[in-house]
Parts: structure tokens; C-alpha cells; sequence
């Protein structure tokens, strides 16, 4: 059924609808504030590490399963949101993941906190429900920029990271939780308010498992998904276990990783706009060649262990904004390739992909320095990776680039 919020509105002067730019910070807020909400564990891994006498292992799989739980919740949530729009999605999203957020300012043995940990992940999956909107609300043409804008939200791991030990050891170790479950609630209501369906958008036909599988036949699906997997990937890994590895390196308090980390973070959510700008101006696929080039060769140096300053720190900064670049360029090939119906189906398989490739970093890392005391291996694989990925978008990815010029 089409409503008279679907019927086509005059356009601005960049081709986009008007209330485009309104649908569009509502979406990067909400994708801002529940990353805000999934990161919370990143920061706060040193520390109950310490308390709870962990081993490196057992902390990077705290840090990771609300990273995993994200991503694969994203393949429904991003078939959901095709189904019911995001003004249904936004909300629930929001509303659903002030539970596991409370309830970790109760909780404090590490069970507890796996099985919390678990539920949080559900923040993680708003970025399946931003996607398909912006993609809406943007034509192609601008389509690249603006998903990158929208990627600003990544930016919530950065407020964790800088604000949630600050907040714990000041005003008490709850309110971290607090502010951000009352912070989901407002946002929820005003999402609701405010948020409307696209311009003419296609609604889907048929089931959602019959859109999951007419995309997982699209060769172009799987290719976005190993590209994201690199290169969002290799963001979310370093945002939730850098503050571990920079404590366990270089002997770095939790505030003083906590809040390097937040600048990495801070650095890849500003790249990633300038990654969909420059694959609007350029192609996302030399875009991505130089992207994943790069990220190999700071890998390579930071396995050798340099000082922190300032070669390390050069050498994470490169990370971080060729990591974000990546990720704007992939989901400008998103923006460009996916079907106009099945964008939020696409996004959450990519989405899932990209989360995951977060997810094992972590652990391997963690797994490598218990048996080896360092982090050498898990960094050459880092880039090992990185320059695969780059070699295969400049081989593979030709015929797509072609194809969507």
C-alpha cells in the first residue's frame, strides 16, 4: 500500500528530495547512539579483566560477541527493514537494546556479562536499518557521499571509548549505562516522529527469505562482503581491542588506551565520508585498491613493535583513515549495485560480513599473544589481508566497475 509520504517531492538543488537531509541525520544519529550503546564493553574490557583475573582470550571474546551478535543480526534486521521501513525499525532497534544496557550495570561475573554482552549486540544491527533509508532519500549520484555521512555513526565507539571510564569512575559505575538507555529512549521517540519512508519506495515482493536468497546469488553480494569484511572489519577489531593492546604493548593506562582509541575511531568515522565523496568523484574500486595498499603496509610496520611515538602511532592513524575510507567506498558500490528493493537484504549480508571481520581479529589476536607474547603474527595476517583485498578489487572488481560507470 503506498501512502502520500511515498509520493514524489520537489528536489533539492543536489537532486535529492526535499527532506532528504532531515531523513538523513536522523538515520546517522541512530546509527551514532546504538554503536554508542554496542561498544560500552570495548572500553571497560581492561578493567574487568583485572577484576575477574581473565585471561587474554576469555577478555577478547567479551569484547567480541556483542560484535558478532551484531553482525549476523543485521541479515534480518536489513530484510525487516525492506518489509516495514525504518521508521518501524529504528525505534524497535533502539528501544529493545536499552535492555541488555541495564542490565550490565547490574551484573558482574563473566558469564553474566557473555550472556548480556550477547543481547547488546542488538545495537550493531541499526546500521542494516540506516542503509536501506539513506539509499531511499539519495540518488546514485549522491548516493556514495551520503552513505559515507551516515557512516559518521561509527563514530558511537569513539563516545564509548572517550566517555564511558571517565563517567564509571566520577558518578559511579551505572551511569555510563544509565545515560545511554535514557539517551535510546529519546532517540526511539523522535525517530518515530520524524522518520518516513523514501520517495516511490519499491516495497519487496514475496518472502524475506526469498529476497535473502535472490541476493546471495548476486556474485556482486559476496564480493561486497569480503571487501567490507577487510575493511570495516579491520575498523570495529581495532576500536573494541586496541585499548587492550595498547595496555598489554606499551604499558598504557585504561584511560590514557581508552582514549587513543577514541582518536583512532574519531579519525575513521571522518575518513569515511571522504572514502564516498571521492568514490562519487573517482569509482569505489581505485578508491578501495589504495585503500587496502595502504592499511598492508602500516600492518607490516606495526608488527615490529616501534615505539609509540610516533611511528606506532603514525602507523594506527594510517589504519584508521584508510580503514574508514574503505568502508565509504564499499558502501558506495552498495549504493550503486543493489537491487532498489532489496538494499536493506544486501546491506545486512554485507553488514554481517563487515561485523564479522571484526569479530576474529580480536580473538586471534588474543590467542596469538597468550601462546607467542606477541602480536607480530596476528598483525602480518592483518596485512596479508589488506593486500589481498587489494589485489583482488583491482582484478576482480574491473567487469562491476564497468558495469555500474
Amino acid at each position: 500500500m503506498t501512502t502520500t509520504t511515498n509520493q514524489r517531492k520537489p528536489a533539492t538543488a543536489d537532486g535529492a528530495p526535499r527532506g532528504a537531509a532531515l531523513h538523513l541525520a536522523v538515520a546517522t544519529a541512530g546509527f551514532l547512539l546504538n554503536f554508542w550503546a554496542w561498544a560500552l564493553l570495548g572500553p571497560l574490557g581492561p578493567g574487568i579483566k583485572e577484576r575477574l583475573g581473565l585471561s587474554f582470550a576469555a577478555q577478547s571474546l567479551l569484547v567480541a560477541v556483542p560484535v558478532v551478535v551484531g553482525s549476523l543480526g543485521r541479515i534480518p534486521v536489513g530484510a525487516l527493514t525492506d518489509r516495514y521501513g525504518a521508521r518501524v525499525m529504528f525505534p524497535l532497534v533502539s528501544l529493545v537494546t536499552i535492555i541488555p544496557v541495564l542490565t550490565l550495570s547490574y551484573v558482574s561475573s563473566y558469564a553474566a556479562l557473555i550472556v548480556t554482552g550477547f543481547f547488546l549486540g542488538i545495537g550493531g544491527t541499526a546500521f542494516a536499518v540506516g542503509v536501506p533509508l539513506v539509499s531511499g532519500w539519495y540518488p546514485p549520484a549522491r548516493r556514495g557521499f551520503a552513505l559515507g555521512v551516515f557512516g559518521i555513526g561509527m563514530g558511537g565507539t569513539a563516545i564509548a571509548n572517550f566517555t564511558t571510564v571517565k563517567l564509571a569512575d566520577n558518578y559511579g559505575a551505572k551511569t555510563p549505562f544509565l545515560l545511554v538507555s535514557a539517551v535510546l529512549a529519546g532517540y526511539a521517540v523522535l525517530a518515530f516522529l520524524l522518520l518516513r519512508d523514501a520517495p516511490n519506495r519499491q516495497r519487496p515482493q514475496g518472502s524475506a527469505i526469498a529476497r535473502l536468497l535472490d541476493v546471495s546469488r548476486l556474485a556482486a553480494t559476496w564480493q561486497l562482503c569480503f571487501l567490507y569484511a577487510v575493511g570495516f572489519g579491520g575498523f570495529v577489531a581495532f576500536s573494541v581491542y586496541l585499548p587492550a593492546y595498547l595496555r598489554t604493548a606499551y604499558g598504557l593506562e585504561t584511560g590514557d588506551a581508552a582514549m587513543r582509541t577514541a582518536g583512532f575511531v574519531v579519525l575513521a568515522v571522518i575518513a569515511r565520508p571522504v572514502g564516498g565523496w571521492l568514490s562519487d568523484r573517482l569509482h569505489p574500486v581505485p578508491v578501495l585498491v589504495w585503500c587496502f595498499a595502504g592499511t598492508a603496509l602500516f600492518a607490516v610496520i606495526q608488527a615490529f613493535q616501534p615505539p609509540l611515538m610516533p611511528i606506532a602511532t603514525i602507523a594506527f592513524l594510517g589504519m584508521a583513515v584508510l580503514l574508514g575510507a574503505a568502508s565509504g567506498g564499499v558502501f558506495a558500490l552498495v549504493g550503486k549495485v543493489a537491487p532498489a528493493d532489496k538494499v536493506g537484504t544486501v546491506t545486512g549480508l554485507v553488514g554481517a560480513a563487515g561485523g564479522l571481520g571484526g569479530f576474529v581479529p580480536p580473538l586471534i589476536m588474543g590467542w596469538v599473544y597468550g601462546a607467542q607474547g606477541s602480536y607480530a603474527i596476528g598483525l602480518m595476517l592483518l596485512s596479508d589481508v589488506a593486500l589481498a583485498a587489494a589485489v583482488y578489487t583491482a582484478v576482480k572488481m574491473s567487469g562491476l566497475a564497468r558495469r555500474t560507470d
